[in-house]
């Protein structure tokens, strides 16, 4: 299914962490964290100004980002989950 956010919203496919601890133990789905960071799997077109031109974003299309655990909303589309986050959620841009 193709999805194309709206203005200045961002879709994130959060990367999930190793389900063991440093110590080796295994940690249940149910105690582990939400990942912050996360994949851009699609972007839209940008932020419209006053003046009524497009201000693009920031990210693109296949950056890893680091997000808020509790910003956005979550969806899940084609058997995959993904959180929808407007791009001032995002906290920055891993190199």
């Amino acid at each position: 299914m193709k999805f194309r956010p709206l203005h200045d919203r961002v879709m994130v496919q959060r990367e999930d962490d190793d389900e063991r601890s440093p110590g080796g133990i295994i940690i249940p789905d149910t105690a582990k964290e939400k990942p912050m960071k996360g994949r851009v799997i699609a972007t839209g077109s940008g932020i419209r100004s006053e003046d009524g031109k497009i201000t693009p974003l920031d990210v693109q299309e296949g950056d890893t980002v680091l997000i808020g655990k509790w910003s956005g909303t979550e969806v899940k589309m084609d058997g995959e989950d993904y959180v929808i986050v407007k791009e001032s959620d995002i906290m920055g841009v891993l190199a």
